[in-house]
């Protein structure tokens, strides 16, 4: 089964096209990623993915459910996005462990009844993500670092079926944009021990980003987009390429890969040609 399904996607703003033509499938169960420059349709993508924003042409099918055949509401009662630097934010006053209990409730406040089993989980989740040593912290006093891990937490609590990741590094220094790739990559290298609370089966889960680095090795399928088309789609053997990146970016790119990881190098001789793009 597949969790995302398109097929001729496209999203129009007056006479402008933001996305076009656009076919991916990601299977349930999947780490896939959505890359590519500013300006080249991510964003959008996700309100799609999200459930908030209905394409202009095409079919779009998100956890099994066909958008226009579906109540939206309820798919996006199994759809959790996680964003460094979202539109709003948790109670800042609240404890880590607090936050991860509000994903429960789906509220940024603690406002209701949390129950022994849910003080259960959220310790777990904490533990999962290496926060179990600020449990009792304050959002506030957390590092950016450790917010978005405590976010990750909070958005596991119900389980989800697709986790959208926008950006979740983005103003992370080198330490904490490892620690929450290590986060998100633990998940999926528990998926083949035995089921049970410890290691439920990871979430699809779907980073947006611009930087080749911030790719987990889990990372099976990547979606390229490029001034709002596909430029690739496919595995990351065959997306993260020096010349399906070089055209998709408009400049040379050299892409090295090293321990299931893979990233992008531009050489300094280059610098004085990007100036005058």
């Amino acid at each position: 089964m597949n969790a995302i399904e398109l097929s001729g996607v496209g999203v129009r703003r007056g006479e402008t096209w933001i996305l076009r033509g656009l076919d991916w499938a990601v299977p349930a169960g999947a780490c896939a990623a959505i890359l590519g420059p500013n300006g080249s349709g991510k964003s959008t993508l996700a309100r799609i993915l999200a459930c908030h924003l209905w394409p202009t042409e095409g079919e779009a099918s998100v956890l099994g459910s066909r958008m226009g055949e579906t109540n939206l509401l309820d798919v996006r009662r199994s759809i959790r996005l996680v964003q460094s630097a979202g539109p709003y934010d948790v109670d800042p006053e609240l404890t880590a462990h607090q936050v991860v209990l509000t994903g429960f409730f789906g509220t940024i406040g603690l406002y209701d009844a949390v129950t022994d089993a849910m003080n259960s989980e959220a310790s777990r989740l904490l533990a999962q993500v290496g926060l179990g040593h600020v449990a009792s912290h304050p959002y506030a006093t957390l590092s950016s670092g450790e917010r978005v891990r405590s976010l990750i937490a909070r958005a596991l609590a119900v389980r989800p079926g697709l986790l959208l990741l926008d950006e979740p590094t983005a103003g992370l220094d080198l330490l904490a944009r490892e620690q929450v790739l290590a986060t998100v990559q633990r998940m999926f290298d528990r998926r083949d021990e035995p089921a049970g609370a410890e290691n439920a089966p990871p979430p699809t889960t779907v980073f947006i980003t611009h930087h080749v680095e911030e790719l987990p090795p889990a990372t099976s399928h990547v979606l390229l987009l490029s001034k709002g088309r596909a430029a690739a789609a496919g595995p990351p053997a065959e997306v993260l390429r020096n010349e399906v990146l070089t055209r998709a970016y408009d400049f040379e790119v050299q892409v090295r890969q090293s321990n299931g990881r893979y990233y992008v190098e531009v050489h300094p001789r280059a610098w004085e040609s990007l100036l005058n793009q």
